[in-house]
């Protein structure tokens, strides 16, 4: 019985002292902080919302609850749902859940927890399973459709819910009912500041393919719609597009076709378009005022989406067809009229479209009617409500609340006296505040506050919200739960909070001011004929199906029933429902106007308490006895008060307790003995009986059993030592002997090897001889040598030149050997590579080998150079006859023809120059004239200037004593240096059996008649990408060159 022993507070609020508002408030609070949310007034829970997730939840927690009685354990929503579910599997009783409190006080979640508890405990198969995920994805739909973010809870349900699981003989669900209850229409066209639409329009418009708005002709901008809170389009915590695809998910698993989850989806895009239709101020030819569209195009988008005629819209909205028994009169409406009609339009549109989605699901859930089946009713709605402006909605609230209050009352008082009977206890009479006199103001058949509102809706003539507030002063002046301005005044009062347009209502929960202003319009709650023929002849089969009474075969005059009657018949078929099956009641308190965890408010909960009646259920439930508990359980936890049942009792269970009480000499009023329960009056007598057991008798106890077990502990641990004193003795003397037997054994061995060694040598000493070893080593030798060749035969590398991988040598004695056989089968490999070449293959490799060292690690543009194989002749001098007659016929072929450019020495300019290098000359030749302008001899060639960088600047440097090399050195620009120097560098030692100097420097100078010219050569800052060089004469005889 844990709720008395390491709890938190008091967790049962029927065993609170004293029992005032501040000690229960007090008592919440301590719970509340030390994260216990749950607190329990006898069967009834409440439930603090926490603000976080709390680690409380799960498969784990399930199966803890799920094997207890409802006391066994910690206060908790699954002891609840179990009790529920095990009094209709075990004792075929219907069942009933009541979840009720205030908006953001946790009601979603609580009915959440109770389902996902009852499917998890429920029976299994593939059946039973797809049922279950049927009734549990309902939630995440109807949420989608049915809440929204207010401005005191970011989920709020703006309807009421009431749920009917169904299951079978064995506890297993079969399928289910859900009921809706007033949805709050107006927020689809007008929400208060800080507050959303409902979550749909957010989600669509977040989580929509692009294809899917493209299809429903939306924006994905919020602000582009009038009906949407434009300055709250986010919800902290909360992902719309994530949630719009659970949503389609749930859908699907439900039994949505896909064609239906587009017609909801295009509906609801209808909504939001009504909305961005703009009216404007007409006049008719009479002069009286009328209303047209602004701008067409959300009309005509209308139209084309759901197969509407966009010039009757247009009309419907813009005028009203009134019938009369000889014709029709068509009255125009005002802009301000027929806004009012654009918006019933919207709201009508959707709060159809709600009902439509919940019949959808009732139709996939529903059970067969031949099936024998038992109930389970979850209810999910608005707590008592009391804000600034109090309107119809809050009426019709807080009505309900009320009867829910009487409900609640009335079982809780009809279960307390059934116990008693059952247990043969006197029932006495309990005083209560009874509500049936306010039940009774408001829904009386003739003179209630719903009739009264219905008759002046049905009163021909003037009607307003004023003459009914009239009619109710009238008619209720006297009444002691009736206030109103002239009431007041009547008797001589003066209260400035109460308006000339207000009335006050004296609730089981509070005094409420309400607002007559919209009472009218709300509970008439009309929608022009014009605009449901409209809807009716829709192309868009769900529209269509939305508004039968548009069908002309089915028109007729017959006033609708208004909002009130409606609600009311609803909330009577809510409580014969509730009057036929075994309630459970669960009570939300929200502790924080701000949503933030850890904060404890106690003059909100203060509020919420007197709401919900929280201390009338305690003094009710404490009207007869405050406590009551089994024989059995109530024995085996206080039978150790007494020496007559301690530590064993053999009797019956009701003789023991009456032992033990007996003995303890408790007031003979304070106990009741029941058939199979003992009852307790008051909470001191309970507490006394757990301080005696606490502080007496189970401290005496503790000390008997820690005694007895030391005195076990000892007696078992010196058994232990001595068990072990045995074995390690045991173990250590068998240890000794098996050493001393080793080293005897050892010994001997020895011994023996000895003697026979003795004996083997002198008989065979004769035959030994003095070589023995060596031949043995020789052979030894030899052996692994012939293994290590005829290994290494076998792992020969590939023959590819570039292949230089040789295997290890496996000794080191044969490292030497190896590293020379690879040598030699390295240079055999490249000797077969050499013998397959051709002539002119041997000819490129030489002369890239003349490049390598001429330029490698020298020149940076050698790196590109090596890949490409040198072609010699670059401008086609095979085509050009003319340029052939000048290499002359015995000199055999031109080994470079390419065009080259040659730099002015005087002024740095550059002029293109066909250049031909053959064995004895180079020839500069005019690219256009094709004539041999300088023939210069190899012998007449000194030397090469070339830079490092990667442009193609040389300098050739002639023989002063030649013809050619008094005019002075040529400054040369070529695209293909390397194999131009290269071939010259090869022709000069060909021709003249010497070496060609080549230099590579920046800083050289070439001769210019009788004078010479300083080239210095520089990197831009291109750093010769583009092959681009500049030259710059400084002075007369210096040149500056850029690469």
């Amino acid at each position: 019985m844990t709720l008395l022993e390491g709890s938190v507070g008091v967790e049962d609020l029927v065993l609170l002292e004293p029992l005032e508002q501040g000690s229960l408030l007090k008592n919440l609070q301590q719970r509340y902080e030390h994260k216990e949310i749950y607190t329990y007034i006898g069967n009834v829970l409440i439930s603090v919302n926490p603000y976080q997730q709390l680690p409380i939840y799960g498969p784990e927690f399930i199966a803890k609850y799920r094997d207890y009685t409802f006391y066994e354990l910690q206060p908790h929503i699954y002891a609840l749902a179990n009790v529920a579910y095990q009094s209709l599997r075990d004792r075929d009783r219907d069942q009933c859940i009541l979840i009720t409190g205030e908006s953001g006080a946790g009601k979603t979640e609580a009915s959440k927890l109770v389902m996902s508890y009852v499917a998890a405990v429920c029976g299994k198969g593939e059946q039973v399973n797809s049922v279950k995920e049927q009734l549990l994805q309902s939630n995440p739909v109807l949420e989608a459709f049915g809440n929204a973010k207010t401005i005191r809870n970011n989920n709020s349900s703006r309807f009421g819910k009431y749920m009917d699981i169904e299951f079978d003989f064995k506890g297993s669900p079969l399928g289910g009912v859900i009921t809706n209850y007033l949805l709050e229409k107006s927020r689809v066209v007008k929400q208060l500041e800080g507050e959303r639409n409902f979550h749909i329009f957010y989600q669509l418009l977040a989580g929509a393919e692009a294809d899917l708005l493209k299809a429903l002709k939306l924006e994905r901008e919020t602000r582009c719609y009038v009906y949407l809170n434009r300055k709250v389009s986010r919800v902290d915590g909360m992902d719309d597009a994530s949630n719009f695809k659970a949503v389609q998910s749930a859908m699907a698993v439900i039994g949505f076709s896909e064609e239906e989850i587009q017609q909801v989806l295009e509906v609801t895009a209808l909504v939001l378009k009504l909305g961005n239709v703009e009216l404007a101020d007409e006049f008719q030819a009479n002069g009286v005022s009328a209303s047209g569209i602004r701008d067409g195009r959300g009309i005509q988008e209308i139209g084309e989406m759901m197969g509407l005629n966009s010039e009757e819209l247009e009309k419907a909205l813009c005028s009203r067809t009134m019938k009369t028994a000889k014709e029709n009169v068509v009255t125009a409406l005002n802009v301000v009229q027929a806004q009012y009609a654009r918006d019933a339009l919207a709201k009508n549109i959707y709060s159809r479209l709600f009902n439509w989605i919940v019949n959808r699901i009732n139709e996939s859930i529903k059970v067969g009617t031949g099936e024998k089946k038992k109930v389970m009713g979850v209810l999910d709605i608005y707590g008592f409500e009391i804000l600034e402006d109090n309107s119809f909605e809050q009426f019709v609230i807080n009505y309900c609340n009320e009867k829910l209050q009487q409900v609640f009352i009335e079982m809780t008082l009809k279960e307390e006296q059934e116990e008693y009977e059952r247990e043969g206890i006197p029932w006495t009479k309990v005083d209560y505040s009874d509500n049936g006199v306010i039940c009774n103001l408001i829904e009386h058949n003739q003179r209630g506050i719903l009739a009264m509102l219905d008759e002046e809706c049905l009163r021909p003539g003037v009607v307003s919200d004023t003459t009914f507030l009239a009619k109710l002063n009238h008619l209720f002046s006297k009444h002691t739960h009736y206030e109103s301005k002239v009431t007041q005044n009547a008797q001589r009062q003066y209260d400035h909070t109460m308006g000339l347009s207000s009335f006050r209502i004296c609730h089981y929960a509070g005094k409420v001011t309400y607002n007559v202003n919209g009472f009218i319009d709300k509970n008439n709650d009309l929608l022009f004929r014009d605009l449901s023929q409209v809807m009716w002849k829709a192309r868009h089969p769900l529209l269509q199906s939305l508004f039968p009474e548009g069908d002309p075969k089915q028109a007729s005059l017959k006033r609708p029933p208004t909002a009130g009657a409606q609600f009311k018949s609803s909330v009577a078929i809510l409580m014969k429902n509730l009057y036929s099956k075994n309630p459970n009641y669960i009570r939300c308190i929200k502790p924080n106007e701000h949503q933030q965890r850890g904060q404890f408010s106690s003059e909100l909960v203060a509020i919420q308490t007197r709401y919900l009646g929280l201390l009338e259920n305690v003094r009710v439930r404490r009207a007869g006895y405050a406590y009551r508990q089994g024989y059995r359980p109530f024995l085996e936890r206080y039978r150790l008060l007494s020496r007559s049942t301690w530590p064993r009792w053999n009797g019956g269970d009701r003789e023991g307790v009456e032992k033990v009480v007996g003995e303890l000499s408790l007031s003979s009023e304070e106990l009741a003995f029941g058939k199979t329960k003992i009852f307790i009056r008051s909470p001191k007598t309970l507490f006394h009986l757990e301080e005696r057991r606490r502080r007496l008798r189970l401290q005496q106890l503790a000390t008997l059993i820690q005694k007895t077990y030391r005195g076990w502990r000892c007696r078992t641990h010196y058994r232990l030592m001595r068990k072990s004193q045995i074995l390690i003795s045991a173990w250590f003397r068998g240890n000794m002997q098996k050493k001393r037997y080793g080293k005897i054994k050892a010994s001997s061995l020895l011994i023996q090897a000895f003697v026979r060694g003795w004996k083997a040598r002198k008989d065979y000493r004769k035959y030994f001889r003095s070589g023995a070893a060596l031949t043995l080593a020789n052979f030894i030798y030899k052996s692994i040598t012939r293994k290590f060749l005829l290994g290494l035969k076998d792992n020969l590398p590939s023959t590819n030149i570039l292949d230089k991988t040789w295997p290890a040598a496996p000794y080191k004695c044969f490292h030497t050997a190896n590293q020379e056989l690879w040598q030699l089968f390295y240079r055999w490999k490249c000797k077969k590579f050499r013998d397959r070449l051709s002539l002119k293959q041997v000819e490129n490799l030489r002369e890239k080998l003349c490049a390598s060292e001429l330029f490698k690690d020298k020149k940076a543009s050698y790196p590109q150079s090596v890949p490409i194989p040198f072609r010699g002749d670059y401008i086609g001098l095979q085509g050009n006859p003319k340029l052939q007659k000048l290499k002359g016929g015995a000199e055999g072929p031109v080994l470079v023809a390419e065009t080259v450019k040659k730099v002015n020495r005087g002024n740095g300019k550059t002029s293109s120059r066909i250049l031909l290098l053959t064995k004895e000359h180079v020839i500069l030749t005019d690219t256009k004239k094709s004539q041999a302008k300088t023939v210069i001899g190899l012998d007449s060639v000194a030397g090469v200037s070339v830079t490092s960088f990667k442009d193609g600047l040389f300098s050739l440097h002639l023989n002063e004593i030649s013809s050619v090399g008094s005019k002075g050195d040529f400054l040369l620009v070529s695209e293909h240096v390397i194999e131009l120097l290269t071939k010259m560098y090869r022709a000069v030692l060909d021709a003249t059996q010497k070496q060609l100097p080549v230099t590579v420097t920046e800083d050289f100078s070439v001769r210019f008649k009788e004078s010479s010219v300083a080239v210095k050569v520089t990197q831009g800052p291109e750093r010769g990408r583009n092959g681009k060089l500049s030259c710059k004469k400084t002075g007369s005889r210096c040149l500056d060159v850029t690469v």
